[in-house]
């Protein structure tokens, strides 16, 4: 998707952000757990950013970020 691509499906839209949150999670808990998941953490990292590209762009008066952006963040921190 890109910026200029009206939001016409809102449950596919929904259900990337919701995997990305999950994974974010994935991603915070297996790189607390040590360095014996590192590659696996690293791994979840890059599939939560690829999940994070395929939403749409939001404005706010920081800019533009892709929508969810404060969720899906602090899933990748544990929270």
């Amino acid at each position: 998707m890109n910026k200029t691509q009206n939001i016409s499906q809102p449950t596919l839209l929904a259900k990337i952000h919701t995997l990305s949150i999950e994974v974010g999670e994935l991603y915070a808990e297996l790189y607390r757990s040590g360095t014996d998941n590192m590659e696996a953490a690293d791994h979840a990292l890059e599939a939560y950013k690829s999940l994070r590209r395929a939403l749409p762009f939001e404005h706010n008066g920081k800019g533009e970020r892709h929508i969810g952006h404060a969720r899906a963040y602090l899933a990748t921190q544990g929270f």
